[in-house]
């Protein structure tokens, strides 16, 4: 649900700190101007609208711990006309920030379960609150695993972090498709679903989580059927096409779904009904 005063007007943010992530991306940390940021709050996998006033909005993941009072993360990819915009911003620069939006992932069905989240690049944003989570409610859920993926070891984000999960008794298996000359590393190299031979995970009891690109989240829920899990138990995060936000101007329409509104996060069984291919 929406907890900003209005579905259209943006409120004023500003920019607290920055955090360089990899050579393209980069977390902001935000904070409101007035008291409406005290009635922000949101569910893991949801996002905001993001303004740079005078260039324009973008749909953006909300990366930060869901319980964390001081304000809220966007991690973002500089590949568009307003992402690139963000860069060109210094910390107590003012945006614009409706939300949030969409549907998160399914925290409710997470009780008593084992927890398999399968990350790639930047997708590993949207997916940080619910590690978050996890490793805060750890007693309340079975084993949790993520298996993360990205080009080079330069590219993966929140490398710091990773200690911190496994502390939090999370399983993390890294793995990168190339690594440079002269670069000591010491997990795995090649696509994502490679890290299936490694994991414990079996379908028993067992939610999947998963963001990337769309053609790794296809390689995964395949990879995941080839071992038994069933399309009910995976979620997937869709975040393309967006524009409004609200349901309204129809970029993101899937047959009768809107990613902006019924999702970005939909049980991979739901898109498998759907009249066209989504994955």
């Amino acid at each position: 649900m929406n907890t900003l005063a209005s579905l259209y007007q943006p409120v004023e943010a500003v920019i607290a700190d920055i955090i360089p992530e990899t050579r393209d991306t980069t977390t902001y940390h935000f904070v409101f101007r007035d008291s409406q940021g005290e009635e922000f709050v949101f569910e893991p996998g949801q996002f905001n609208m993001l303004t740079v006033f005078g260039i324009g909005e973008a749909a953006i993941s909300i990366s930060s711990d869901p319980y964390r009072g001081d304000g809220f993360t966007h991690t973002i990819r500089h590949v568009g006309s307003v992402t690139k915009a963000v860069t060109r911003l210094e910390k107590g620069s003012v945006v614009g920030i409706r939300g949030p939006y969409g549907t998160g992932w399914p925290v409710d069905l997470l009780q008593g379960c084992n927890i398999l989240v399968v990350a790639g690049g930047i997708g590993l944003a949207p997916l940080r609150p619910v590690l978050y989570l996890l490793g805060r409610e750890r007693k309340a859920v079975g084993r949790v695993e993520l298996l993360y993926g990205a080009r080079t070891p330069r590219d993966l984000l929140f490398a710091a972090e990773y200690d911190h999960w496994r502390d939090k008794g999370i399983k993390v298996l890294l793995t990168v498709d190339e690594v440079p000359e002269g670069t000591i590393w010491e997990h795995s190299q090649g696509v994502v679903t490679g890290l299936f031979d490694r994991m414990k995970s079996t379908p028993e009891n067992t939610i999947v989580l998963t963001c990337g690109p769309e053609i790794m989240m296809k390689f995964v829920a395949q990879g995941l059927a080839e071992r038994g899990f069933s399309p009910e138990q995976i979620y997937v995060s869709l975040e393309r096409r967006m524009e409004c936000g609200v349901g309204k101007c129809g970029r993101c329409q899937i047959g009768p779904k809107f990613v902006c509104k019924d999702g970005p996060v939909f049980a991979y069984a739901e898109l498998l009904s759907l009249p066209e291919e989504v994955l």
